[in-house]
């Protein structure tokens, strides 16, 4: 296998991109000076250095350092927690679980969520065996029994279509001895959602109504 077609095969592997679209992005690439190249390969290499998981959401994001003294010297300092989970002005009692990255930012953009998140990192699909390998269930656990004490509702906000369904209904039977324990409400995005619908390509009025009619 000689360079191009392997970068195709890594192409091809990325969500949503077939061996056509892959060769397209690989022939472009050719016809770019080496700036470009250079900076693209950078930048790819910048990714782990520069971009974390928070430690309790499971987002990425940038991490930020901070400079601080101590005795005369100067040390740079990160934190573990993305910007939304370190926000004492978020509401904390409200969380909402989303199947990925791109979900979480669709919802942030909006403006019209102010509680926390968890990413689970992907779906169930139906008739999965074994399920917990498909989503972070242990560190849903974890974090749930973590802030049992602070939580009051947690919103599924899953894709509207047959597979964020059975994840949510999963990731509800999950929790359910739990929540029941500690009083915690469980609800639905609302029907603001179209059936097949995904959160990534979701507009804002859509999502502001689904948010206001939870269920």
């Amino acid at each position: 296998m000689n360079s191009i077609e392997k970068l195709i095969q890594i192409f091809s592997n990325f969500p949503g991109i077939g061996p056509r679209q892959a060769s397209r992005f690989v022939y472009y690439l050719l016809t770019r000076g080496d700036n470009t190249l250079s900076e693209l390969s950078q930048n790819i290499a910048d990714l782990k250095k520069d971009v974390v998981m928070c430690e309790d959401c499971k987002r990425f994001y940038q991490s930020s350092r901070r400079s601080f003294s101590e005795g005369g010297e100067r040390k740079n300092t990160q934190t573990n927690l993305c910007k939304i989970c370190a926000d004492e002005n978020r509401d904390h009692s409200i969380l909402m679980l989303v199947q990925r990255d791109a979900d979480l930012e669709s919802v942030e953009k909006n403006g019209g969520f102010k509680g926390i998140y968890f990413v689970l990192g992907g779906s169930v699909p139906i008739l999965e065996k074994e399920p917990e390998k498909r989503i972070r269930v242990k560190d849903l656990k974890d974090f749930i029994e973590k802030n049992k004490n602070n939580l009051k509702e947690i919103i599924l906000g899953v894709n509207w279509n047959p597979e964020g369904e059975n994840t949510a209904d999963y990731v509800e039977k999950l929790l359910k001895p739990t929540l029941e324990k500690n009083k915690v409400k469980i609800s639905h995005l609302g029907k603001g959602l179209s059936m097949g619908s995904e959160l990534e390509y979701t507009d804002s009025d859509t999502l502001k109504n689904a948010l206001r009619n939870r269920i």
